[in-house]
């Protein structure tokens, strides 16, 4: 079975920093991207970074300049670095990956369980 589990997620005051990581595993022929969302109450799931292969990764506006997302390929890891947490940063933040399993014909979404990441004083 393919797992996408995230760690890091905490009570933060804001200005703060945390380090989200994800690990995937499972029988995987090959991963198409890894990225971030998260969901706040009362709001949709958003997108919060993503990397597609190898490009260039992609922010919310919201979080340009603030959060950073890196993946290791060999590893199949992903984390995002959030810096200069703000209060609506709180949310749920999800792990995500389009991928293609090694049985599979196709690619397919995966989600992690969710960590959940609050910003207060």
């Amino acid at each position: 079975q393919v797992q996408l589990v995230e760690s890091g997620g905490g009570l933060v005051q804001p200005g703060g920093s945390l380090k989200l990581s994800c690990v995937l595993s499972g029988n995987i022929f090959s991963v198409n991207s890894m990225g971030w969302y998260r969901q706040a109450p009362g709001k949709r799931r958003e997108l919060v970074a993503r990397i597609i292969g190898g490009g260039t990764p992609n922010y919310a506006d919201s979080v340009k300049g603030r959060f950073t997302i890196s993946r290791n390929n060999a590893k199949n890891t992903t984390e995002l670095q959030m810096d200069s947490l703000k209060v609506e940063d709180t949310a749920v933040y999800y792990c995500h990956s389009y991928l293609h399993r090694l049985d599979n014909m196709r690619f397919e979404e995966y989600w992690g369980q969710g960590t959940q990441v609050t910003v207060s004083s």
